[in-house]
């Protein structure tokens, strides 16, 4: 007879199938068990038709990974733990010692550094492109060329490159392209069929960490493709590098994911509310927002995303070179509402400056302001209370 200890851990219930609610239901696990012998050997880890290890996948991962492919318009989908960790995955996967990586000069800083790190160190070598002019990439691609990364807008400065025409010059090469889809989010444009045409990216990057989750409490990435062959290397690379969500967190992001449009959209109204009111403000000389006229890339966001006429929440602003860095920071200092930090896509407004000097290659193109740079992520708080915290601020300038 087992000892009461036994017959708790051995517990012969099961409860009844069929339950239905609005969350799918949340199996955590590392052991999955398996029938006998025969099936444990006869199972495979790289298919979705069954469950070998935790790390490979539960039916709660699998659903988020099916439901972003679906965002995304791909057929495939890896869960990874960041963002950052979602671009290693690619670039470990797809390059090898010899290849060349093409990175944008204003793409997400740390992809920049995972090249000139890493990268450097296993003998794989990098060059930066200036994304707005395809001519500067189609004279530095080469036959040693074996990926080009994609960013739109750029990360911080918000240009908006003509992502059909760098692609384009890709494909004719050969060449893999990878998108980091972090700002469309899979919404604002299709990032493997541009405008209908049934072309685009290779590979899409995204960090769940911001509109997927929208909540600032979740670092998740995900790797998307419609290409088997490419989502078969990348899945091998998955499995070797151990990569592992947390389940807990993969439930949150399945609970966020159906407001994603809502929330986008909403953070997108606000800020572009905001962004024309700082274009009339005299101590500002530029308003970097893709859905600007004025902006850089203007007319290439309106060809890949008018039919949307989504733009995110994210623009960034020049100050006018009279402000010193000093002032500046006293105006970021000066904020209530909008929070100093890092990461977008939350609720709560967030606001950073950056000195654009320190993360451009003088080499690749010309950053051609000299005033102090400031991001801001506009939340979901009232869009007036946000424009009376920017007006009391700029008065302390």
């Amino acid at each position: 007879m087992p000892k009461p200890i036994t017959d708790l851990i051995h517990h012969p219930y099961t409860p009844p199938p069929n339950f239905g609610a609005p969350q799918p239901g949340v199996y955590k696990a590392s052991t999955v068990f398996f029938r006998d012998v025969d099936a444990m050997r006869a199972r495979d880890w790289k298919t979705k038709q069954g469950y070998t290890y935790g790390l490979h996948g539960t039916p709660t991962t699998f659903t988020l990974e099916e439901r972003l492919a679906t965002l995304e318009g791909a057929t495939g989908c890896l869960l990874v733990p960041s963002g950052l960790a979602s671009i290693a995955l690619v670039s470990f996967a797809l390059l090898k010692q010899g290849d060349e990586v093409l990175i944008p000069d204003n793409a997400y800083g740390p992809n920049k550094a995972l090249a000139q790190g890493e990268l450097a160190n296993f003998g794989i070598t990098h060059r930066f492109y200036d994304a707005m002019n395809p001519d500067d990439l189609a004279a530095k691609l080469s036959d040693r060329t074996k990926l080009v990364w994609l960013e739109a807008a750029g990360s911080v400065t918000m240009e908006f490159p003509d992502l059909p025409a760098l692609a384009s010059l890709c494909r004719a090469r050969g060449i893999v392209t990878v998108l980091d889809n972090t700002w469309g989010a899979g919404l604002a444009f299709r990032p493997f069929d541009f405008n209908g045409t049934g072309q685009g990216v290779d590979v899409s990057v995204h960090a769940l960490t911001k509109y997927p989750s929208g909540g600032g409490d979740v670092l998740m990435g995900s790797v998307a493709t419609c290409d088997e062959r490419l989502h078969g290397a990348l899945k091998l690379t998955h499995m070797r590098m151990g990569y592992g969500v947390g389940v807990g967190d993969v439930e949150t992001l399945l609970r966020s994911l159906p407001s994603i449009e809502l929330r986008y959209a909403a953070h997108d109204r606000s800020a572009r509310k905001l962004a024309d009111w700082l274009e009339g403000r005299e101590e500002i000389a530029q308003v970097l927002h893709p859905a600007l006229p004025n902006s850089p890339g203007h007319a290439n966001w309106l060809r890949l995303c008018g039919a949307t006429d989504l733009a995110a929440g994210l623009f960034s602003v020049v100050f006018d070179e009279r402000f010193s860095s000093d002032q500046v920071d006293r105006f970021c200092n000066g904020l209530s509402l909008f929070k100093l930090g890092y990461s977008w896509g939350g609720p709560i407004s967030l606001v950073v400056p950056y000195d654009i000097g320190l993360m451009r290659d003088p080499g690749v193109a010309t950053w051609p302001h000299k005033g102090t740079l400031v991001r801001f992520s506009i939340g979901l708080e009232d869009v007036e209370d946000l424009r009376g915290d920017l007006e009391q601020a700029l008065s302390t300038l």
